[in-house]
């Protein structure tokens, strides 16, 4: 749950400043008349993304055996390399205002009505898809509902957005953006483990070591989990957040390993070149 609040609340955000500030340069410039086609694009943006959140769960309840093996693993490596690379990506956009602005300011001067819709339509619907992939690898991961942390995700993100823009509500946005891409990047690490973890499951990857170490300890004498048991109050907590495995393979912990060492340079030249950008 915390996970796909931390995913939903993070991309609907994004996809609200992107209206917000849509809506804000039309409403600087003089021309609200252009308002609605904002709106549609955004609705058609949503239907479009609840279309393809059907199409995933009609595609992932279709697979058996071994396919389904392949399919959650693929699903996880995919939402870890998405996630990594919207991260990166982001980290690179400190003039996406101005340049949306622009973009914006050439619709209205060609009068291109349809040209504003699908602009506010693509940038919604990009976030759209990613939360789509992100939250189905994040419950084939976790085997746990991931609804309810999403609405409360959506909600807060869309309280938020209208915060931001209709009372002038200050938010240190490059703070926010900034800790969720490390929970993110964590979360993503997961993802690569477990995505390994059902590979090895359809004998695609090598098990080599299949317990590298072993943190699920005896229950307690109350029939209980204890607290790092993968059933545990922490332990379930870690695992849906950051993928923690009580106990992994050689090649989970490796390529956990490697990708967040990996990430680790690619973030260091990002920060780079944000900096001297």
């Amino acid at each position: 749950m915390i996970a796909s609040f931390v995913i939903t609340f993070r991309e609907v955000l994004e996809a609200a400043l992107v209206v917000g500030i849509v809506l804000g340069y039309l409403a600087r410039i003089g021309q609200r008349r252009y308002n609605r086609w904002v709106y549609l694009g955004l609705l058609a943006a949503i239907a479009a993304s609840l279309v393809g959140a059907w199409l995933f769960n009609a595609l992932a309840g279709g697979f058996t055996g071994r396919a389904e093996q392949i399919f959650e693993g693929v699903t996880m490596l995919t939402g870890a390399l998405l996630l990594t690379t919207m991260i990166l990506w982001m980290m690179h956009q400190q003039h996406i205002a101005g340049e949306l602005q622009d973009k914006v300011a050439a619709q209205v001067t060609e009068a291109n009505k349809l040209g504003l819709l699908s602009l506010v339509f693509i940038a919604v619907l990009r976030e759209g898809v990613e939360t789509v992939i992100f939250l189905g690898a994040a419950s084939l991961a976790s085997s746990e509902t991931s609804l309810p942390g999403a609405l409360a995700g959506i909600a807060a993100a869309a309280i938020l957005g209208y915060g931001i823009f209709a009372s002038a509500m200050k938010v240190n946005l490059k703070t926010f953006f900034g800790v969720t891409s490390v929970v993110l990047i964590l979360f993503a690490a997961g993802l690569v483990g477990a995505g390994v973890h059902e590979l090895q499951e359809a004998n695609i990857v090598p098990v080599i070591v299949a317990r590298v170490w072993n943190l699920n300890p005896p229950l307690n004498a109350d029939g209980s989990f204890p607290l790092l048991h993968e059933e545990g109050y922490v332990g379930s907590i870690l695992h849906a957040l950051f993928g923690y495995n009580a106990s992994p393979s050689l090649p989970e912990v490796l390529s956990y390993l490697a990708y967040l060492a990996g990430v680790g340079v690619l973030w260091r030249k990002a920060r780079r070149a944000f900096q001297h950008g």
